[in-house]
C-alpha cells in the first residue's frame, strides 16, 4: 500500500502570461551567473519557501513582486506568510530588494526592484553585484544633483566611523606638520631659501593655508622655489611675500556623491547600503521580537555552529526555525 509523502513540497503553479506586471522599470530582475534551472532547485528550503521560490523563479522579468500581488496568485498562503517567506529567501541569499535612480535630466525618479537569483549568494557576492549595478546606473544618470529628493533615513546597521585623529600639533617638534616639512625642505632644494627652525614655525600657518586649499606639498615647494632672483638677502621675508602673493584660489568642495542604488530591508523597507543590511535585513528586523525567548535551543545552537562552518544543511535548519509559524 502506497504511503503519502507528507514532506514533499507542493508543486509550484506555472506562471500565467496574465500575471500582473509592474510598471516599466519596476518589478523582478534576474541576476547573471545563475545555475541552469533543475528539478531539485530550492530542495533544501522549507516547504513553503520552496513553493514560493519556485513560483517566483518562473515569473517573467518585470513581474510585480509586492506581497499583495503574490498573495493573490498564491491562494495557499496569505500576505503575512508570503512576507515571512520572502524574508527567509532573503536570508537564504536568493533575493534583495533595491531602490534605484533612473532617468536623466529633470526626469529622474526612484524605482523599486527585486533582484532574484535562483543560485543563492552570500552577502559579499550580493554587495559586489549591487555595487556594480550602482556604478552602471551612475554612468547613465550624470545629472543627479542635491535637488533630488533623498529616500527615507538610511539603515544604521553599520556603526559610525570613529573620528579621524587630530593632525599633529605644530608646536610638537617630534611631529612636524606637512606645511612645516615643506618649508624645511626649501633650503635643501635651493640654498637661497634656507630657513631656520624659527622661520619655519613663523611661516607654517601661511603654508598650511595653501594645503588647506587643496594643493600638494610638491606644488607649494615648486611655487616658492621657481623663478628666484640672483640673490635673496632675507629668505624669511621673501618666502612670506611669496606665500601671500601666490596664495592659490579657494576651490569649492566637490559635490557629495549620490548613491544611485540602495538596498531595502526585505521586511520593513528601510533603505541602506548593502553592507549595512546583511541578509537583506536592517538591524531592527534582525532583533528578536519583544517577549520572544532568545535563549538558543539545542537545535538552533547546533545550527549556528554549523552555519559558521558554512554547513548548508544547518542553514536550512536555521531557516526552518525562523519560518516556523505557531
Amino acid at each position: 500500500m502506497a504511503t503519502e509523502n507528507l514532506s514533499a513540497a507542493l508543486p509550484a503553479p506555472a506562471s500565467s502570461p496574465a500575471y500582473p506586471m509592474a510598471r516599466p522599470g519596476y518589478g523582478k530582475r534576474s541576476t547573471p551567473g545563475q545555475a541552469p534551472r533543475r528539478a531539485d532547485d530550492f530542495a533544501l528550503l522549507p516547504e513553503r519557501e520552496r513553493y514560493i521560490a519556485a513560483f517566483i523563479d518562473h515569473l517573467p522579468e518585470g513581474a510585480a513582486m509586492n506581497v499583495k500581488t503574490l498573495a493573490k496568485q498564491l491562494p495557499l498562503y496569505g500576505q503575512q506568510a508570503i512576507s515571512t517567506a520572502l524574508t527567509a529567501l532573503s536570508v537564504a541569499g536568493h533575493l534583495r530588494r533595491v531602490r534605484r535612480l533612473v532617468g536623466a535630466g529633470d526626469q529622474i525618479r526612484w524605482v523599486f526592484r527585486t533582484f532574484w537569483s535562483r543560485t543563492a549568494h552570500d552577502n559579499e557576492r550580493w554587495a559586489a553585484y549591487l555595487a556594480a549595478e550602482d556604478a552602471s546606473v551612475a554612468e547613465t544618470v550624470p545629472e543627479v544633483t542635491g535637488a533630488i529628493a533623498p529616500p527615507p533615513p538610511v539603515a544604521d546597521a553599520v556603526p559610525a566611523r570613529e573620528p579621524a585623529p587630530a593632525p599633529p600639533s605644530a608646536a610638537d617638534p617630534a611631529c612636524p606638520s606637512p606645511a612645516y616639512l615643506a618649508l624645511a625642505q626649501l633650503g635643501r632644494i635651493d640654498a637661497r631659501l634656507a630657513l631656520s627652525a624659527n622661520d619655519c614655525e613663523v611661516l607654517e600657518e601661511r603654508a598650511a593655508e595653501w594645503l588647506a586649499r587643496g594643493v600638494s606639498t610638491d606644488y607649494l615647494i615648486h611655487a616658492l622655489t621657481s623663478g628666484l632672483p640672483g640673490t635673496v638677502d632675507v629668505p624669511r621675508g621673501f618666502v612670506r611675500r611669496r606665500l601671500d602673493d601666490k596664495r592659490p584660489p579657494r576651490l569649492p568642495a566637490p559635490p557629495t556623491p549620490v548613491r544611485h542604488a540602495l538596498v531595502e530591508c526585505t521586511r520593513c523597507g528601510v533603505p541602506g547600503r548593502p553592507e549595512a543590511l546583511p541578509d537583506g535585513l536592517c538591524r531592527a528586523c534582525r532583533r528578536p521580537a519583544p517577549g520572544v525567548d532568545t535563549a538558543p535551543t539545542p537545535v538552533a545552537g547546533l545550527a549556528s555552529e554549523a552555519i559558521a562552518a558554512s554547513d548548508v544543511h544547518a542553514l536550512v535548519g536555521h531557516l526552518r526555525e525562523l519560518t516556523r509559524t505557531p
